[in-house]
């Protein structure tokens, strides 16, 4: 048989030395269906889906929740940023290897096995679920600054509702109106949040900042106390990864949209939050409950800066919710298709799992009314903290499939300064996802165990009930 010029010039080529040291995996028999081409995500959105769900609520009160501890608190937002970064740089070398809608629960599957994968999807979908109770009850907080609620219990509570089920039907909608309104918030958002630095940054003045370690714990206890506070902050570096099904060609734009939306999002706190830092006095923000506006008023002067700050937190909300809610119905979706979480979580319409986004609405509308009949808003602050710590679960999992991967592969097909860049980028991408779990607090990590445990549970009664050769078929 003659061979052809293209299959000749194919074996004259010679091996590369480039090339990722482990094979891609099996793909399971009933992976995740990616979106149609026609509906994908191309870059800008993808990257806007990451910087978007980093960057929800909590940007406009983090300078006053970590002035206490003083300017120590930015190189705690230092740190958590290289964390961050790194972090995403493992995510786009994962997603690179398997580009499968699912992400964190894909790797952790793909690498340990079913219940190591269930894991990973049940952590990750409780963040989500509570992650958007949350926004939506600090969203309906700037509400009242444009429109007064009058301290009724029922019309904010039916606020709440709606700022959670918008973005849900936007979703409903399909991926090319999720994509849509993503752009779009983050666009306007960023911009918004960019003047307000710069023009905080041009009326910077030293006096205001304060004591470097205001607590007196030194500036090491400093750094940990802030970076506690801070950590929430930084949750949906994984955004990419997780809808890796509906980006246009994954195994290149996966990573870029991680690292490009993470890298914008750590723009915009570091210079937002030094900006209030050297505009309003260090004594005053640490009471202050709207930093930002009273920056913009300190910088112009009226009292026209919270109407401003108001519209532009709804704006970042609602486009984190969006995001938010499209990520709620991935982790489910794609270990439903693997038989690890129930079968109706795999129903799709126009590229979207709706039955995903609905459950995860109602789950999070039902924390949202226990939270204002119950009034305990401290209790809901602590599973806002809890959120911290299930995200972890899933990093640490995905992370410590990278490091099995490197380690039991070919090495005579990488060359050993990637490999050991690799190494490095995933073991640093460990310990961060580590520290992360630490400085979310010992009744976080409480609380969150038994989430995990109730997750055991459930993983027990679905795999009694599927015969292990029809599991086994699924790998």
């Amino acid at each position: 048989m003659q061979t052809s010029p293209a299959a000749t010039r194919q074996a004259s080529r010679p091996a590369r030395t480039d090339v990722d040291p482990t094979p891609p995996p099996s793909f399971p028999h009933h992976a995740p269906a990616a979106a149609p081409a026609g509906r994908r995500f191309g870059l800008p959105t993808a990257t806007a889906l990451v910087m978007g769900n980093i960057i929800g609520g909590g940007i406009f009160m983090i300078p006053a929740a970590v002035a206490p501890y003083g300017t120590v608190s930015l190189l705690a937002f230092a740190v958590l940023t290289v964390g961050a970064i790194t972090l995403a740089l493992v995510f786009g070398r994962l997603a690179r290897r398997d580009p499968r809608t699912g992400g964190p629960y894909v790797y952790a599957r793909e690498a340990f096995g079913d219940f190591a994968g269930f894991l990973a999807a049940w952590s990750y979908w409780i963040t989500t679920w509570v992650s958007n109770a949350a926004l939506a009850v600090a969203a309906v907080g700037y509400l009242d600054v444009l429109w007064p609620l009058g301290h009724s219990t029922g019309l904010t509570l039916a606020c709440a509702l709606a700022v959670q089920w918008l973005p849900a039907l936007a979703n409903l909608a399909g991926t090319r109106y999720v994509g849509t309104v993503q752009l779009v918030s983050t666009v306007l958002k960023f911009v918004a949040l960019m003047v307000v630095a710069v023009a905080g940054l041009t009326a910077f003045d030293p006096a205001n900042l304060g004591p470097f370690d205001a607590t007196g714990d030194g500036w090491l206890g400093g750094t940990t106390a802030a970076a506690a506070i801070l950590l929430f902050s930084y949750l949906g570096v994984e955004s990419a990864a997780m809808s890796a099904g509906q980006v246009r060609d994954p195994e290149r734009n996966v990573g870029r949209a991680s690292v490009l939306g993470t890298a914008g999002a750590a723009v915009v706190y570091l210079l937002g939050t030094l900006a209030v830092f050297g505009t309003v006095a260090h004594e005053r923000l640490i009471h202050s409950t709207a930093p930002f506006s009273d920056a913009v008023n300190t910088v112009f002067g009226g009292s026209w800066g919270g109407t401003a700050v108001a519209v532009a937190a709804l704006v970042s909300m609602t486009g984190a919710l969006n995001g938010w809610t499209l990520l709620s119905a991935q982790a489910p979706c794609a270990a439903a298709k693997d038989g690890l979480f129930p079968a109706v979580f795999t129903v799709e319409r126009r590229g979207v799992p709706v039955v995903g986004v609905l459950v995860g609405v109602t789950l999070a509308s039902l924390l949202t009314v226990l939270n204002f009949a119950s009034g305990a808003k401290s209790a809901f602050d602590t599973l806002v903290l809890v959120t911290t710590f299930t995200a972890t679960v899933p990093y640490l999992l995905s992370t410590a499939a990278q490091l099995r991967w490197l380690l039991r592969g070919d090495r005579t097909r990488v060359a050993p300064a990637r490999l050991a860049r690799d190494l490095v980028l995933a073991l640093g991408a460990f310990a961060f996802s580590a520290w992360l779990a630490v400085g979310s607090g010992c009744a976080a990590i409480c609380q969150g165990a038994l989430f995990l445990l109730a997750g055991v549970l459930v993983h027990t009664v679905r795999t009694a009930r599927t015969p292990r050769t029809a599991r086994t078929a699924r790998r």
